[in-house]
């Protein structure tokens, strides 16, 4: 049970980063394209935008982890009738939702618009169209999320990753399109975006109803002692989301008060290629979550303990492993990816992404705190934090302080929640903290400074030039790869990846 359930994890997480790789390639394309047709000034205010309604994102980002959460726990449980019921449950929900965030949207939302940000003069009407397109984009996200999430607490990672590659085709198109329309860029940017949510929201609606049997609008499985149960989870999980949302997305808007489109726009780059360069960890994370609470629903703890543990070793490799050849080649790497490069955007990338690696670490320790159900100490704790972020970022620009000091003081409450989150795992599930700060968070560091050191010495010592730079990073990527499997991976771990090895290779021969 538990070989097939690992062999499951590893095709899924095979699947998703394949299907990454092609939508990294993708995005940071359209940001190219997007940044050079909009310009630094635009696609500061597209950033700024944009931000302001993501602050509304965790609704349908709680509610989603509350949907795949509750799903997952079902499946293990092996229980079809609880799995209709959590969806005609969450379906009512979802659409509470859309109704609540619309009227929100449509009043503080737009007020702020108007009358505090931050838009430079003639830019205002193409402003304000865009916050309509980016308002009715995140309502089509709020239908689609929870369909997401029921495709992903069955694992079907295959079905998942094809869906996501026709959506980043889709975004593609729309900046082939961005180049030979004739209208405001800004606006017509807005419109297209939406289109594609709307097309790909069906595509997903469609294949749950068709695929899943509980996914199902023939009849209605109601369930209130279920609606509790989904309530007070999501509750204190929507605090946690607002929390995330606004220690990245509210610091946004926060230099857009205090500094120049152009840093905003910097601060927009860095956060995305972060982001992207994240859903590497996160993809094996997204493959890990539903085992994790199917392990928790069946009680085998030993198991779900095992995964957490190689999980956070893994998470941080898959992130590692494209970061630190990006942070000690991120000048040239912009500049080969950008026509235009913001001032500030090589500082901000790479603290972005050291804030992301200590980040990953948590996340099988996140999805782990989230299969017991109770999840309000644990919210009430890292919101807490989270929030402090922005506050202490708002005093510290305030005070005068240079716009990068926004990274250092999430780095700072980074590697303090990582403390908090582990401890508080610990009461929930009873997860030995000792075992995994000797097994996982020393051999992690020992890793970070064998590869980091002697590649940033290759970077100085090594002269300008793109093959030099390409040699940097082939180099990065070999150390980094020698040094997991020798340091950061113990040997029941080697073994594991010695015998997939083998596995696969009669399959490849035959092929």
């Amino acid at each position: 049970m538990t070989s097939d359930r690992n062999e499951r994890i590893a095709k899924n997480t095979l699947m998703l980063y394949v299907r990454q790789l092609l939508i990294l390639f993708v995005s940071l394309y359209t940001v190219r394209i997007v940044l050079d047709e909009l310009g630094v000034e635009d696609y500061g205010i597209y950033g700024a935008v944009g931000a302001l309604v993501a602050l509304s994102a965790f609704l349908p980002g709680s509610l989603a982890q509350a949907t795949q959460r509750f799903f997952s726990f079902a499946l293990g449980d092996q229980n079809d009738e609880r799995l209709k019921k959590t969806f005609s449950v969450n379906l009512a929900l979802y659409a509470s939702v859309a109704l609540i965030a619309f009227v929100v949207l449509q009043t503080i939302g737009l007020w702020f618009v108007n009358t505090r940000l931050d838009v430079p003069d003639g830019r205002f009407e193409a402003a304000s169209a865009l916050y309509h397109y980016t308002t009715l984009t995140f309502l089509v996200s709020v239908v689609t999320t929870p369909f997401m999430a029921i495709i992903m607490a069955h694992e079907d990672m295959k079905l998942y990753a094809y869906i996501s590659i026709v959506e980043a085709f889709m975004k593609l198109g729309v900046v082939f399109l961005l180049q030979h329309i004739s209208w405001d860029k800004l606006e017509l940017y807005g419109l297209l975006v939406l289109c594609v949510s709307f097309v790909n929201a069906l595509l997903y609606i469609g294949i749950c109803i068709y695929r899943y049997e509980e996914c199902q609008l023939r009849r209605i499985y109601w369930d209130s002692t279920l609606l509790q149960e989904i309530i007070s989870f999501t509750a204190w999980t929507v605090f946690g989301q607002i929390s995330t949302i606004t220690r990245t997305h509210a610091v946004t808007i926060l230099l857009n008060q205090s500094f120049s489109p152009t840093v905003v726009a910097a601060r927009a780059l860095s956060v995305q290629i972060a982001s992207q360069v994240n859903i590497f960890s996160g993809n094996f994370n997204a493959s890990l979550y539903p085992p994790i609470i199917k392990s928790y629903a069946a009680n085998e703890r030993e198991n779900m303990f095992g995964l957490i543990t190689g999980g956070s070793k893994i998470t941080f490799f898959l992130l590692w492993v494209f970061a630190l050849p990006m942070m000690v080649e991120m000048e040239a790497i912009l500049g080969i990816w950008l026509t235009t490069v913001p001032s500030d955007a090589v500082l901000f990338s790479r603290l972005g992404l050291i804030e992301a690696l200590i980040l990953s670490v948590s996340m099988p320790l996140t999805a782990a705190a989230r299969a017991p159900g109770k999840m309000k100490a644990y919210e009430l704790t890292l919101g807490t934090i989270q929030i402090a972020i922005f506050l202490t970022a708002w005093v510290v620009i305030a005070g005068g302080a240079p716009a990068y000091s926004v990274f250092i003081v999430a780095i700072i409450a980074n590697i303090l929640m990582f403390g908090v989150r582990l401890y508080l795992v610990n009461r929930l599930i009873g997860f030995p903290m000792g075992a995994f700060v000797k097994h996982t968070a020393i051999p992690l560091m020992a890793m970070v400074f064998v590869t980091a050191l002697p590649i940033s010495v290759l970077n100085q010592l090594s002269p300008e030039g793109f093959c030099w730079s390409a040699l940097v990073i082939f180099t990065s990527f070999v150390a980094s790869t020698i040094a997991m499997y020798f340091i950061g991976l113990d040997k029941a771990w080697r073994l594991k990846v010695i015998s997939m090895i083998r596995s696969r290779l009669p399959k490849l021969q035959s092929a």
